[in-house]
């Protein structure tokens, strides 16, 4: 299977990166082809056209643009499932994260997403999740039923994205077993076609 794993902070100092590298670890030991799209190298400006409004004959300010969507219109074309790595930041989902979503829509139809969330404290990013719960649905990825929250980031995870807990590595097999039977199911439906 194909994932993309959509990392959502912009900021200098995040800690996200930790959990994007552990979560592309952990999908490529069970066989999948993990692409990180990471929203701080991408730099995408705010969203003013949706990559449907440019991919044809942009005008000439969104050339750039298109430069920087085509390969991921191409990747989200192979995916099998996308998986968010999200910060909480104030309650909420970062900015980054909404934003790099928000360029694609039918890309997103019928395939499975699986959120994983992250902070510094104790909640592990939960209540973006429950943002994220609402919002992936709406662009036609909806979440499955687990969520892999990674609290106190700093002590659960290395730099090199190394899990560093007994519990996160024991409890993250449900989510990624998960995770795999709902792109599985999904991906088998499609092929027999997709209700519009």
């Amino acid at each position: 299977m194909v994932v993309a794993v959509l990392l959502g902070s912009v900021r200098s100092a995040r800690m996200g990166d930790r959990a994007a590298k552990w979560v592309i670890a952990e999908l490529e030991k069970r066989g999948h082809e993990a692409v990180l799209v990471d929203a701080a190298e991408l730099k995408l400006p705010l969203l003013d056209k949706m990559w449907k409004e440019i991919k044809k004959d942009p005008p000439a300010k969104y050339a750039k643009l298109k430069e920087k969507l085509a390969p991921l219109a191409k990747l989200y074309a192979r995916a099998d499932g996308f998986c968010m790595v999200s910060a909480g930041y104030n309650h909420s989902i970062p900015p980054g994260l909404t934003n790099l979503i928000d360029y694609f829509l039918e890309e997103y139809y019928f395939r499975p997403s699986a959120i994983v969330c992250y902070s510094a404290g104790t909640y592990g990013g939960v209540r973006a999740a429950m943002q994220l719960r609402a919002l992936l649905p709406e662009v036609g990825m909806p979440s499955i039923p687990s969520l892999q929250p990674i609290p106190s980031i700093g002590s659960s995870l290395s730099k090199d994205g190394v899990a560093l807990t007994q519990e996160l590595a024991e409890k993250s097999g449900k989510f990624f077993e998960e995770f795999e039977w709902y792109m599985r199911a999904m991906k088998a439906e499609r092929v027999k076609g997709v209700p519009h």
